[in-house]
């Protein structure tokens, strides 16, 4: 006996589709031939567009609802084949705003009623969960583009600040960007130790030599000069054309003592590397090479910003700093000379002669000094790094010491390119 014989087809259909027709959701149930039979209340509300659906098919509901072919004919291939189906985002402009559902529909059997086996489905308004989901995306988006500029922001700071590094002293450099206040008008009195050189008739070789040359010739001095500098814990105040204003005691003392050898251990060296570079400045158009003239006087002087507000040098102020730009004109060519003070700091450590006494220009008092000649023999001072070698055959001169390893690699390619050409002029030979 046939169960649906007694009862009411409308009725089973209105009884089986009870529980959908309060549902949050817009439920529909569809015959085997997809064509709908029933929906419920939410359908109409969330699709008023399409007005009464029942006897239509399904396919051509999503059809009106706006769907790619492509997404329609994927509900009808999978709901055929696995008897289910699954659109996880449709995008459906109802009334000039766009909503999002979702689709879940399957295949439904019911062995005492054949009007029964048919598709039920529901479509879940998505809307505000794929809102969040965009904003939760735009606002990663906003982090990796915010990122991004930060690391662009970093690359082109230090890209910067690595080039105001080649115009300060890193003593300064380090001080600059450690601080957290603004110190630009913080000044101290301090007992330095100043340092001035300057090549000997270098205004009449600059008026000789070819651009291009000279800038070699005084970029090469001032390199070779800066490296020796930091070595020796100098802080580089500025350059003056060829002239170089080193001092020592600020930002970093080791004591007055210390800082007034250093200085002239920074001297010493600054000398042999000069005389060490004679043959490559000779090569490069300077036939008679450089001679240099060092002064060095100490006392204290005022150190700190000076300028204006649109710019500021960090420098020193004071006696001691015109004294030792004096004693540097005062000296003969390679010759270091020093002021009484930094004399005193420094006698039991170097060999010195007294040259008696000048009144500089500025001063109201002579000023003993004194030619430096060399350490004194009883004495241990630091063993430097030696960056040239003569042999028998080959004569090497490091002209950059800042960077020994390139040196040693270009050593061993030209190394390689000889040994190459010893074996070719061996294999012409034979043949």
């Amino acid at each position: 006996m046939n169960a649906e014989q007694f009862f009411n087809q409308k009725s089973i259909l209105d009884l089986s589709f009870f529980n959908f027709k309060n549902a949050i959701t817009a439920a529909y149930f569809a015959n085997q031939d997809l064509e709908i039979q029933r929906t419920n209340e939410n359908f109409r509300r969330f699709f008023p567009i399409l007005g009464n659906v029942v006897n239509v098919s399904m396919l051509d509901v999503l059809t009106q609802l706006g769907l790619p072919g492509a997404q329609i004919d994927f509900f009808a291939s999978e709901l055929r084949t696995n008897g289910s189906v699954l659109l996880p985002e449709i995008r459906v402009e109802i009334e000039g705003q766009e909503r999002v559902y979702s689709l879940l529909s399957t295949y439904t059997q019911d062995a005492d009623f054949s009007y029964l086996n048919g598709v039920q489905g529901q479509f879940v308004d998505r809307t505000a969960e794929w809102e969040l989901r965009r904003d939760r995306e735009d606002l990663l988006e906003q982090k990796i583009r915010d990122r991004e500029l930060i690391e662009e922001k970093s690359r082109q700071l230090e890209q910067l600040a690595n080039r105001l590094a080649k115009y300060l002293s890193p003593q300064i450099y380090r001080s600059i960007f450690a601080e957290t206040e603004d110190t630009s008008h913080t000044h101290a009195r301090k007992n330095l130790t100043i340092f001035f050189s300057d090549i000997v008739q270098f205004t009449d070789l600059s008026d000789v030599m070819e651009p291009e040359r000279l800038a070699l010739v005084i970029n090469s001095y001032l390199s070779e000069m800066t490296n020796i500098a930091l070595e020796c814990g100098g802080t580089i105040d500025k350059f003056i054309g060829d002239a170089v204003l080193v001092f020592f005691g600020d930002p970093d003392s080791q004591g007055e003592v210390q800082d007034a050898l250093n200085c002239v251990d920074m001297a010493f060296r600054m000398q042999e590397r000069v005389e060490a570079l004679q043959g490559y400045w000779k090569k490069n158009g300077v036939s008679n090479g450089l001679r240099v003239r060092m002064g060095i006087a100490t006392g204290y002087c005022t150190v700190g910003n000076f300028g204006s507000d649109q710019r500021l040098d960090y420098t020193v102020l004071g006696s001691p700093v015109n004294l030792a730009a004096r004693l540097q004109s005062l000296a003969e060519p390679k010759g270091i000379l020093l002021d009484q003070n930094t004399h005193s700091l420094v006698e039991s450590y170097v060999n010195a002669e007294a040259k008696g006494e000048f009144v500089p220009r500025g001063f109201s008092r002579p000023v003993p000094y004194y030619n430096l000649l060399g350490y004194a023999p009883t004495k241990d001072h630091k063993a430097h790094r030696q960056l040239s070698h003569v042999g028998q055959r080959v004569e090497v001169n490091i002209i950059d010491s800042s960077d020994i390893r390139g040196a040693i690699e270009e050593l061993r390619q030209i190394q390689v390119r000889f040994e190459s050409e010893l074996d070719q002029s061996e294999t012409d030979k034979k043949g």
